[in-house]
């Protein structure tokens, strides 16, 4: 007899685990797992594979279709110190554009990129990085385990910016020069080398910025013009969330996470609707078995044209479509598996995780190319 598969998640299954096609909105789901060393897969709601793209970069996160039908892709660029001890996995410092082929158009580097990098068209990109606090920069930064800082006590803070086709500078924000220090404090029980962790930023129709600030909980705009703080999300809201999205009536969708939530003795996930004018979740999805849906870390959700929901369980490697009602109508989960290269993050995470970051759905008609491969 073969010896047992100590990973619980591949001896549990991967692939299609369901799907009902009559509530399901179909199309093509995209995805890279975070141990590859640069593969991106499109599958059809069969789950099988009908595209793939092989890159010069581990995955920095995710990969996601422009307008154009190229691809966006974060890399890792290769050879970079450790900032920190967690900095190895979630770093990126290549965003790059792709054709359909694989040929790579244009990158854009920065060796403090890390988490998100959105691709506006054009070869603009919005993303986010750090810059160092030390001293008493370092030090007024609240909250957190004490004694946590990363080397020489620096505090790693979050920056954002956007930069042409070129590299130029067209916008940028500071947490250290925009955030008040006592209302977005670390949670206690967070390490104090990266702060607030921006793990999400994305432009909103009005042309501010909405953003993810993780070690803190919260989700905020910021002002295009000023770097303000226009809307936050109320304490208690969201816990350790990611991937805000601007929904079409201007309400958000959040992949709340639900590590330390307030008030809950038993810790689950959840996809949340907030209403901006009133601060409310006016739609929420969770398992019906709460704790069967957990994600520590990472987690995506994507509102589709019908208005089902394609939701990321990214530590599992378990992609899902639930519709309005929260029937769950399409599973899969990534049958990729493998160690994370760098020691630093094996060490944190010995298993062989299938994670990936994000996925994204998208239509037929969204992927021209498509179908004069399948013509041909």
């Amino acid at each position: 007899m073969p010896p047992v598969d100590q990973n619980f998640r591949r001896r549990r299954g991967t692939g299609l685990i369901a799907l009902d096609p009559e509530a399901s909105e179909g199309g093509y789901t995209l995805f890279a797992p975070l141990t590859g060393s640069g593969e991106v897969y499109l599958i059809d709601i069969h789950g099988e594979v009908v595209h793939e793209w092989r890159l010069p970069y581990r995955p920095g996160r995710h990969a996601r279709i422009l307008d154009n039908g190229n691809l966006a892709y974060s890399g890792v660029l290769p050879g970079e110190e450790a900032l920190f001890p967690m900095w190895h996995k979630y770093r990126g410092g290549v965003m790059l554009e792709a054709t359909p082929d694989g040929t790579v158009l244009r990158e854009h580097r920065d060796p403090l990129q890390h988490h998100d990098a959105h691709h506006l068209g054009g070869g603009r990109v919005l993303y986010t990085a750090l810059e160092p606090l030390r001293g008493a920069d370092g030090a007024g930064v609240l909250g957190g385990v004490p004694g946590s800082e990363a080397a020489d006590g620096t505090v790693w803070a979050d920056t954002i910016t956007e930069v042409d086709a070129d590299g130029s500078v067209r916008w940028s924000w500071s947490a250290a020069e925009h955030l008040d220090r006592a209302e977005y404090a670390l949670h206690p029980d967070y390490a104090r080398e990266h702060w607030p962790l921006i793990n999400s930023v994305v432009p909103l129709a009005d042309g501010n910025v909405l953003a993810s600030l993780r070690s803190v909980s919260a989700v905020v705009v910021i002002s295009r013009e000023t770097g303000e703080i226009l809307w936050r999300t109320e304490p208690g809201v969201v816990s350790q969330q990611h991937a805000p999205t601007e929904l079409a009536d201007g309400r958000v969708l959040v992949f709340d996470n639900g590590v330390f939530r307030p008030g809950s003795d038993v810790p689950y996930s959840r996809v949340i609707e907030v209403e901006r004018s009133s601060g409310k979740v006016v739609w929420e999805y969770h398992d019906p078995a709460r704790e069967a849906f957990f994600a520590p870390f990472m987690g995506s959700a994507q509102r589709l044209a019908g208005g089902n929901t394609l939701v990321t369980d990214s530590p599992s490697g378990r992609l899902f479509e639930v519709t309005p009602e929260g029937y769950l109508c399409w599973e899969y989960v990534v049958p990729h598996f493998g160690a994370y290269q760098e020691s630093e993050v094996r060490g944190l995470f010995p298993s062989e995780p299938n994670a990936v970051f994000r996925a994204y759905r998208y239509t037929a008609e969204e992927l021209p190319w498509l179908n004069r491969e399948a013509a041909r």
